[in-house]
């Protein structure tokens, strides 16, 4: 049995095939300003369309919609077909609140009431 496509055909599947990761993802790289479509996640990293993403490099920050997950340092590593894989070097999440630097405890008071008289 032989497993020969013409090329309109596989051209075809490819674009149905990227078509459906580009819907299923609501995962975006932000970058300089520009955003781009993560259309595969790992737990070392992500794959871009190769047409519409450069050879990044460095800083993006990684969002779900409309959500900061985390900000991760990368480096491009391989093209497969038409995507292009992307490593973390570096990814550290991201948080709503600034950090403290000193315990707080489960019960303490959140703020100082003072009785003006």
């Amino acid at each position: 049995m032989t497993t020969f496509l013409p090329k309109d055909v596989q051209a075809g599947l490819d674009a149905a095939r990227k078509k459906s990761l580009k819907k299923s993802s609501k995962l975006r790289v932000e970058v300089d300003g520009h955003s781009f479509r993560v259309l595969k996640f790992r737990e070392d990293g992500f794959s871009l369309d190769v047409e519409n993403a450069p050879r990044l490099r460095g800083l993006v920050d990684l969002y779900d919609g409309g959500r900061h997950l985390s900000q991760c340092l990368i480096v491009a590593s391989e093209e497969e077909g038409d995507l292009m894989h992307y490593e973390f070097k570096r990814a550290t999440a991201a948080s709503e609140r600034a950090p403290v630097d000193f315990y707080r405890g489960e019960n303490a008071p959140v703020a100082l009431i003072t009785q003006d008289s």
